[in-house]
């Protein structure tokens, strides 16, 4: 698990690719004493697993490999030797979540359509497919390339959904996302908490006629969740 909130900005150094998987080198200004083998690295909103860890003087970096599933949902297509990316270590257990929970799941990759100053910060309108863009509510929250930010406006049209951002001057300074310009891809992730509403509902909900089975013995829930009853609770 992550928040959304980056740590630092790494740098590229090498791309080893093949037909099953990839291997980045990024360098970054971490002690690599902090970074052992199998942790998990968000980078640039992907959650991945570090493989090695390398400390020099002016050039520590790490190493994590990156499967083909990731490779085609992500921006990493576009990525080459001294391209620059976020960086985030896991959340540590009892530590302030000051941004929301980001598991480093792209859902999809967005698209920057206008970028507006106002006043010192930044308002960023991004498109994306509909599908992934369901998910996406007024003053929500999202992971654009693993930053947390919270949603401003939401527009559908058709198979695209278009949102907006604000970018503050702190956010520009700490990330990549100063840099980013009109027809500029990026890494989405929503909120969890739609996607695993969506699934319930689409199941008839919790508790409802039909029955689980485990280990021989028959489950039958009590009560429901369905549209009526979050009607009836206030949640829409």
């Amino acid at each position: 698990m992550f928040t959304g909130l980056i740590e630092d900005i790494g740098t590229i150094g090498g791309i080893r690719k093949s037909t099953l998987d990839w291997r980045l080198e990024v360098r970054c200004p971490w002690e690599m004493s902090s970074v052992r083998m199998g942790d998990s690295i968000a980078v640039n909103g992907a959650c991945l697993t570090v493989v090695e860890s390398v400390e020099k003087t002016g050039a520590s970096s790490f190493s994590v490999e990156v499967s083909s599933e990731t490779v085609q949902r992500t921006t990493f297509t576009t990525l080459v030797p001294g391209s620059v990316v976020n960086l985030e270590r896991a959340l540590q257990v009892g530590g302030r979540l000051d941004g929301h929970i980001v598991q480093g799941h792209v859902d999809a990759i967005g698209r920057v359509e206008r970028v507006s100053p106002r006043g010192r910060s930044n308002e960023i309108w991004f498109r994306v497919p509909v599908l992934a863009g369901k998910y996406i509510v007024s003053k929500g929250s999202i992971a654009i390339d693993g930053v947390s930010l919270t949603v401003n406006e939401v527009e559908d049209n058709g198979e695209i959904t278009r949102f907006s951002v604000n970018i503050i001057p702190h956010t520009q300074k700490k990330t990549t996302l100063t840099g980013l310009v009109p027809g500029r891809e990026v890494n989405i992730e929503t909120d969890l908490l739609g996607r695993y509403v969506e699934r319930l509902l689409s199941r008839g909900g919790l508790g409802c006629s039909s029955s689980s089975h485990k280990m021989g013995t028959v489950y039958k829930g009590s009560g429901g969740l369905d549209e009526r009853t979050l009607r009836e609770k206030g949640f829409i």
